[in-house]
């Protein structure tokens, strides 16, 4: 248990993404700080959508943790989402973490006072549960799209990139 809490914890804090997917939804990649034992991840108007992922407090999600030099995946744990209250002690400690990792913030100044007021700051905390390393791909299909390309690429292009290889 304590492996899988190190592998866990390590991974996390070392991986400037996670996939998180909830009981609703498909997963999403959600930028986050690992704080006191789990992953703290901050969403509303002006930051990453949360809402769809179904993610409340008291319910589960299952984290992808992937890594930061090659992409692959380190782990997937099991996590119980608890969201913070606003103002309180945790949230504070929280938040003063997340907002010195929130790049390009249009109102750094008033950032804590408009996540009290309008976002959501929420624990994922690892039950200890981890799934097994897939054998296969786990690529999926590409959504269907009505958007194509409406011209053949130039055709100076295919020379233009061969000369960078060079």
């Amino acid at each position: 248990m304590e492996l899988t809490q190190a592998l866990i914890e390590e991974a996390t804090k070392k991986s400037g993404l996670i996939w998180v997917r909830g009981p609703q939804g498909p997963a999403r990649a959600l930028w986050h700080i690992w704080h006191e034992g789990a992953a703290c991840v901050v969403g509303g108007p002006g930051e990453q959508p949360l809402d769809d992922l179904g993610l409340a407090d008291g319910a589960s999600a299952t984290v992808t943790v992937r890594s930061k030099e090659r992409g692959g995946r380190l782990v997937e744990w099991a996590a119980r989402v608890a969201e913070l209250p606003a103002r309180s002690e945790n949230w504070a400690a929280a938040v003063a973490e997340l907002k010195g990792k929130r790049l390009n913030a249009p109102d750094a100044e008033g950032i804590e006072e408009r996540w009290a007021r309008e976002c959501r700051v929420l624990r994922l905390e690892p039950t200890g549960a981890t799934a097994p390393l897939p054998d296969g791909s786990l690529a999926a299909v590409p959504l269907a799209t009505p958007v194509t390309t409406r011209r053949p690429i130039p055709a100076a292009l295919p020379r233009l990139l061969r000369r960078k290889r060079a």
